[in-house]
């Protein structure tokens, strides 16, 4: 067996230019480093199943990539585009959003493309979070919140999310809280790890909450049409354009993730205050791109209809190696991944997903990647078919649970 080395140390010369204070406040991303290793992993002749990602799998549209191929064979379509984005995918996102979540935008002044709903994220935060202002970010929630947060010199104030609770927060919790240096607030529904589905109840009694305190809530939603047919816009409230703004993306909804293409939604205002900062970042999205995603955003609804049964067909498979591993779950839950309570056997969610990856060489998610409050879950991503999650629970079922194999991690540097 071949052992890896770590070369990072073995430079000719050491640096001498230190990076910025900025960067000390973030670590790097978890699935980068792990992604890393199971590399490493591999290249030692090690077959690793890979169940901890939500990257789709499955193909887009035929109509997207024909259109894509056929705009990308026209001479003009090269050139820089407009920081706006082409009035044809602004006007797709507005019928989207008209046909599927009963909300209306103007497609000149209310919605803003972006290249993935993540790069929105950097943009709201360094549009409206000045440094030692504060940022209200769900724990179990998506790393990208805090760690933005803290890059651009604001101040992560973790909330809650609890079963209890159905993991919506609590406003009255919320309430009894010194709220004064709050900027900014993010949810995330349908939630991403827990998979609770979005709530119009909630809804109302968050703008209503953001606007008793003077917050921008901020709703980041690509989960929508992942085993999910209610599909549920923040900016559907009545007044919420008041004090919220919307992200979306076609990354899930689509299987388009690596095209890079989302949006923010909301009043004019907003949109202009980030399109300052995103037009002294980027100079604008690849045309073909663009023109590709505002047709696949009209495929209908036998498009969503044909991915939810491939995913549905995926869960049920997902559901047992989830009980193989002795883990609970809410049958409920809606988006591409399956959320588990762990065994008390556990010490935590890395402990079990280690034993997982290490003795049967399948990859999930710890859930204490997502704030404390996930240390007793794990995830496990859809996104692979039928016959490699069946492999991983086949694999599962033979694991001797406890015993890492030693063997195995200390190749891996």
């Amino acid at each position: 067996m071949r052992k890896v080395v770590n070369t990072t140390n073995l430079t000719s010369q050491a640096a001498v230019i230190k990076g910025s204070k900025r960067i000390e406040a973030v670590k790097e991303y978890y699935f980068s480093h792990k992604l890393k290793e199971i590399e490493q992993m591999r290249e030692l002749g090690i077959d690793v199943i890979n169940l901890g990602i939500g990257s789709p799998d499955l193909a887009p549209s035929n109509s997207a990539i024909d259109v894509l191929e056929s705009y990308a064979h026209n001479a003009n379509c090269h050139g820089y585009q407009s920081y706006a984005g082409v009035k044809e995918l602004r006007e797709a996102f507005s019928k989207w959003y008209h046909n599927y979540f009963d909300t209306e935008l103007d497609a000149s002044n209310e919605i803003l493309p972006l290249m993935g709903s993540k790069e929105g994220i950097m943009h709201i935060s360094m549009a409206f979070v000045n440094p030692a202002e504060q940022v209200l970010v769900p724990n179990p929630g998506y790393p990208a919140y805090a760690a933005i947060t803290n890059l651009v010199g604001g101040e992560v104030v973790n909330y809650n999310l609890t079963p209890e609770n159905n993991w919506y927060p609590n406003i009255e919790e919320l309430e009894k809280r010194d709220l004064s240096k709050v900027k900014l607030m993010w949810i995330n529904y349908p939630n991403m790890p827990t998979g609770q589905k979005a709530s119009k109840e909630v809804f109302k009694q968050l703008v209503a909450f953001a606007k008793r305190h003077n917050i921008l809530l901020c709703n980041d939603n690509p989960y929508s049409f992942i085993l999910n047919n209610q599909h549920i816009s923040l900016l559907s409230i009545e007044g919420a354009k008041e004090v919220a703004l919307e992200l979306n993306s076609i990354s899930k909804s689509h299987n388009m993730s690596g095209w890079r293409i989302g949006m923010v939604a909301g009043h004019k205002e907003y949109i202009k205050a980030i399109i300052k900062v995103k037009s002294n970042i980027d100079s604008g999205m690849f045309k073909p791109l663009q023109m590709a995603a505002a047709s696949a955003l009209s495929c209908g609804d036998e498009w969503y209809e044909q991915i939810n049964r491939v995913y549905s067909k995926r869960r049920v498979i997902a559901e047992t190696l989830m009980e193989q591993l002795g883990c609970s779950f809410d049958v409920a839950q809606k988006g591409m991944f399956l959320w588990g309570e762990i065994p008390s056997k556990y010490k935590n969610s890395e402990e079990l997903a280690n034993d997982v990856l290490y003795n049967s060489h399948v990859f999930i998610a710890p859930g204490s990647i997502f704030g404390s409050r996930g240390k007793r879950y794990i995830r496990v991503s859809l996104c692979a078919s039928e016959e490699i999650l069946s492999e991983a629970y086949s694999r599962v079922s033979k694991l001797n649970l406890g015993v890492l194999k030693e063997s195995v991690k200390e190749f891996v540097v």
